[in-house]
């Protein structure tokens, strides 16, 4: 058999309590009241789970007693006082077990409540219809058979995650079980294609389980709307035999559109249309092709269904058959003077008309004598046949052109004797001739050159202009005319005739002529920019004849005009403000000596050094414009007379040019040192800079930022950044100067930590800072003895583990660099009270409950000894305290060079000493 459940064992621990309470209080029991209990009083089961029952009582001796119930039952266990029992399979809805004892001629029950749920495992959706109109109502059901309690039950009705409604079955009785939820919705266009849902909830939150969840399968509805009107069907009324004709059916208000069946058909015979929609709109499209067996009345009928419902048009058709009419000719290709016969002809039931000639009657052909002449080429006779169907007239006609076949023929309208045209445009060379077969025409120059392309669009030349002799010929013979062309065209002025550049010299004689093409021959003129007066004849030639003329050809055909620049060279010349007698060259300013020249053509300038130390040295000059061959700057430069010359094709000239240099300032490391240090308390000096150029640099430096104050001596404060700046007339020169200011060391702070005093065994630290510039090197010297001490990676922190009394007195801590060396001492006292500690306790004991168990407490007693604590007793879980009659801690003193000393532990007479160790549970 298995163990107890866990629910048996609390319940078996609770009647454990009760049983020791009661074995406490024996006296206590014959005066109160006897009872009967079960546990638990109100439970909640799942149908088919199982409980233990705890059946108890506080009667010292019952009789009897027991445990009433109609549920099967798995197993019992049994005390004195209580009864345990296990109920299985509990699937009734609601059950009252009694728990029951006989005391004292008494019979003491306790009634419990047992109620089992069950959760919804079947959600039901009732099937919904399978196409649903449009406005109107249908029904939602939902069914959960078997669950409950239905007082706990809540279903919902939902539409996708939309709730429709929902209901809670609150207040209905415990063993109701099982619930329906029915609505009424409204079918709507969005509702098409939604799905449908019920949600189940069993709430047992309130009776300490949990909330149980099922959902139904979704159920899809498919809604729609027909509308009551027929298609709208659109088809000819007749139909010929063979023909193809397009038909078509609509309807509007249709949903969902995609959704519909279109049936189309001409009598038996069904069509496969294609469908278009727009919105609630069907067009349904087809070609309706009839054939003979179909001849006759026919129906055309267009069906369309949505939803289980149908809407049905049919048209009547009549399907007919009306061949096309028959047109000949004898000869259709006739000779000119020939007889030609042309004959229209029909079906059987058909009235033909040649010409607007009727036949004599239907079914008779209509016939036309012709004696072919050239004015019958290309002539077109017509044949019309009418047929009656159905009340309705119906027409066909044929048609034919007769060909006449006559030699070529030349004339002025089809190829004029003379043409004009103007050169440029694309023309058509036309030279027609009548004539069949067509004539062939070639238009050629007597002398066997060019030949006219005609019929062709194509620009005219002058090159076509002359007489050409034109020859038109067919398999009738041929025909011949002669035709001149004239090609016009515009005046033109080439640079043979009229040049773009005259150059005259100064000083000669010239005239400005032009001479022009053109078709007819142009008028020629030419007149100064700017002037209306023409020039013409002989000028004699100056300086201010140079410039631009603008010389204009004029015919019918249009004008050409021609800018004609006229040079006048001349000799050079030297001016004092093109090229000055004095010039002063600036070193790394990147001029050159610039000596401008008059003369054209440009002249050649050179100039060259004439005694001193510039004889014979070329001076470089600026080029007269930006070209890119511009000489090198130089990097240095022979002051002293230079003679420039200038010279071109029409003479030379000379000019003397003194020339100085000089050159802008200039600083570097060697004269303006960028580090520089001063030492703190020297007299105070200016900056060591200077500068080279010509003339001589004023050079002055400040401070960035503060500026820098006025004192006899150097004080660090002077540290910094500085900016001298270097000037002469030719410009600027700056330089950025780092100041160092240097100082002896001072040692600024000497600390103990602990700052007090430090007891035998314990940890002190000494920290040493000292301000110097270079940084200072760190030393310690310790009291005599003093051994195991540990020294920072600088030395500015002395530190010692576990002091010893050989670690009390004076220590010095010394800063040294370059500039001096300063001390400062401290003094640190290791001292403290030895203490003997006493540990005692005491024990007790009681007993409790009828197990008579008992605790024993006890007190051990340990030495203290002057200088050591002995704790091992009590390890962990206590701590050490001194005390005495002043209450005083622990405590040091360390004072900077000789400061007074703190004291330890404060010490009583020895007759009033207290030590002890003070045990606390941790």
């Amino acid at each position: 058999m298995p163990g107890p459940s866990p629910g048996l064992r609390r319940a078996l621990l609770g009647l454990c309590a009760a049983l020791g309470l009661g074995l406490l209080g024996l006296s206590a029991v014959a005066q109160e009241p006897f009872w009967a209990d079960l546990q638990p009083r109100v439970a909640l089961v799942e149908r088919g789970g199982s409980l233990w029952l705890n059946c108890s009582t506080n009667c010292p001796r019952p009789e009897r007693g027991g445990l009433e119930t109609s549920l099967r039952r798995n197993g019992t266990q049994r005390g004195l006082r209580w009864l345990a029992r296990q109920l299985v399979d509990i699937r009734e809805p609601e059950t009252q077990p009694v728990c029951f004892f006989r005391c004292a001629r008494r019979t003491l029950q306790a009634r419990g409540l047992i109620r089992t749920f069950q959760r919804p495992d079947r959600v039901e959706l009732v099937p919904l219809p399978a196409w649903q109109p449009v406005g109107e109502n249908f029904t939602l059901s939902c069914r959960v058979p078997g669950a409950g309690p239905r007082g706990s039950l809540t279903l919902t009705l939902l539409r996708g995650a939309q709730e429709l409604i929902r209901r809670s079955f609150a207040g209905e009785p415990p063993r109701a079980r099982g619930a329906v939820l029915t609505a009424t919705v409204l079918a709507r266009r969005e509702d098409h294609g939604a799905n449908f849902s019920c949600r189940a909830e069993l709430d047992l939150r309130p009776h300490g389980l949990g909330l149980f969840e099922n959902s139904s399968a979704s159920r899809e509805l498919r809604t729609f709307a027909l509308s009551p009107e027929p298609p709208r069907l659109a088809a000819p009324r007749l139909l010929e035999v063979g023909s193809e004709r397009p038909v078509s059916c609509a309807l509007d208000g249709l949903f969902p559109a995609s959704e519909a069946e279109v049936y189309l058909a001409l009598g038996d015979q069904r069509l496969s249309p294609d469908v278009t929609l727009e919105g609630d709109a069907l067009m349904a499209t087809a070609t309706a092709v009839a054939s003979a067996e179909q001849e006759g009345a026919r129906q055309l009928v267009c069906s369309v269904t949505l939803g289980g419902e149908s809407r049905e048009t049919r048209e009547n058709v009549t399907v007919y058959s009306f061949p096309a009419p028959l047109l000949t000719l004898s000869e259709p290709s006739a000779a000119e003077g020939n007889m030609v016969t042309v004959t229209c002809a029909a079906g059987t039931q058909a009235l033909v008309t040649l010409d607007g000639v009727p036949a004599a009657g239907p079914g008779q052909p209509a016939q036309l004598h012709v004696n072919a002449t050239e004015d019958d080429d290309g002539r077109s006779f017509f044949c019309d046949a009418t047929l009656e169907v159905d009340g309705e007239t119906l027409s066909k006609n044929e048609s034919a052109e007769l060909r006449v076949l006559y030699a070529p023929r030349l004339d002025d309208s089809g190829c004029p004797r003379s043409w004009t045209w103007p050169e440029g445009p694309e023309q058509t060379l036309r030279c027609e001739a009548r004539g069949n077969p067509a004539p062939s025409v070639h238009c050629a120059r007597p002398d066997g050159g060019a030949v006219l392309a005609l019929g062709l669009l194509g620009p005219v030349t002058r090159a076509l202009a002359g007489t050409y002799h034109c020859t038109a010929a067919n398999a009738r013979g041929e025909a011949v005319q002669d035709v001149t062309l004239t090609v016009e065209y515009a005046p033109a002025l080439d640079s043979v005739g009229c040049p773009e550049r005259i150059t005259w010299l100064e000083g000669t004689e010239a005239s400005l002529s032009c001479v022009a093409h053109g078709v007819p021959p142009p008028n020629v003129s030419c007149v100064r920019s700017g002037e209306a007066r023409v020039i013409e004849g002989l000028l004699h030639v100056a300086r201010e004849h140079a410039g631009t003329y603008r010389c204009e050809a004029t015919n019918a055909r249009g004008s050409a005009a021609k800018n004609v620049a006229v040079t006048v060279e001349y000799g050079p010349s030297f001016e004092e403000l093109g090229c000055p007698s004095n010039w002063t060259w600036v070193e790394g300013s990147g001029r050159l000596f610039s000596c401008e020249v008059d003369g054209k053509p440009e002249p050649r300038v050179e100039c060259v050094g004439s005694g001193g130390s510039s004889e014979g040295v070329l001076l470089p000059l600026a080029p007269p414009d930006s070209s890119p061959r511009a000489p090198s700057i130089p990097s240095d430069l022979a002051p002293g007379i230079y003679i420039c010359n200038a010279t071109n094709r029409h003479g030379s000239t000379v000019k003397t040019v003194a020339v100085s240099a000089e050159s802008p300032p200039q600083m570097d490391e060697s004269t303006c040192p960028s580090h520089q240090t001063w030492l703190e308390g020297a007299a105070a000096a200016a900056l060591a800079c200077a500068a080279r150029g010509r003339p001589s640099p004023q050079v002055r430096c400040s401070r960035e930022g503060a500026p820098r104050p006025q004192r006899l001596r150097v004080s660090r404060e002077d540290a910094g950044t500085y900016r001298c700046l270097a000037t002469n007339a030719h410009g600027t020169d700056a330089r950025t100067v780092t100041v160092g200011v240097e100082y002896r060391p001072v040692v600024a702070e000497l600390a103990a930590s602990p700052p007090g005093g430090v007891r035998p065994g314990g940890n002190f630290t000494l920290t040493c800072r000292a301000e110097a510039w270079p940084p200072a090197q760190i030393s310690w010297r310790a009291p005599p003895g003093a051994l195991n001490f540990g020294l920072s990676s600088n030395n500015s922190t002395l530190s010692v583990a576990g002091a010893l009394g050989s670690h009390g007195g004076e220590y010095e801590c010394a800063a040294t660099n370059a500039h001096g060396r300063h001390t400062r001492r401290i003094t640190v006292r290791v001292a403290g009270p030895w203490l003997w500690v006493a540990v005692g306790g005491a024990a007790g004991g009681a007993a409790l409950l009828a197990a008579g168990a008992g605790l024993a407490f006890y007190v051990r007693s340990t030495a203290c000894k002057k200088g050591e604590y002995n704790v091992q007793e009590a390890e962990s879980s206590g701590e050490a305290v001194c005390l005495n009659g002043a209450g005083g801690g622990a405590g040091g003193g360390a004072g900077a060079e000789g400061g007074a000393e703190a004291a330890g532990c404060a010490e009583a007479p020895a007759e009033g000493e207290v030590f002890a160790i003070q045990l606390t549970s941790a």
